[in-house]
């Protein structure tokens, strides 16, 4: 069975979804099917930093950043299909991988 799997990446889960959406949209009008977008778990990648460089060590800050991650399945893709993702133009901080 030959399929494309597109997995985006990005920290603002509203562009995510905006991507994700605008990729099915073109991919659903060529005619394609779709399994997707399938949420993936959210990687949190957490900073402590300390609040004053000398005393006070318990003063802390956390700050954590968040990278949402969403998978899209496209079956039996066509050369007016791949065409068609190829020429979308997807908002910037969404990162987009694409693989055979």
């Amino acid at each position: 069975m030959n399929r494309i799997r597109v997995r985006l990446k990005a920290y603002e889960t509203a562009l995510i979804e905006q991507s994700a959406a605008s990729i099915v949209e073109s991919v659903k009008s060529k005619g394609g099917r779709i399994a997707g977008p399938i949420h993936l778990p959210t990687h949190i990648k957490k900073y402590t930093v300390l609040s004053s460089p000398h005393v006070d060590k318990n003063a802390r800050e956390q700050f954590e950043v968040r990278t949402h991650k969403r998978l899209i399945d496209i079956f039996e893709p066509t050369t007016e299909l791949i065409n068609a993702l190829s020429e979308l133009q997807l908002p910037a901080g969404v990162e987009v991988e694409i693989k055979q």
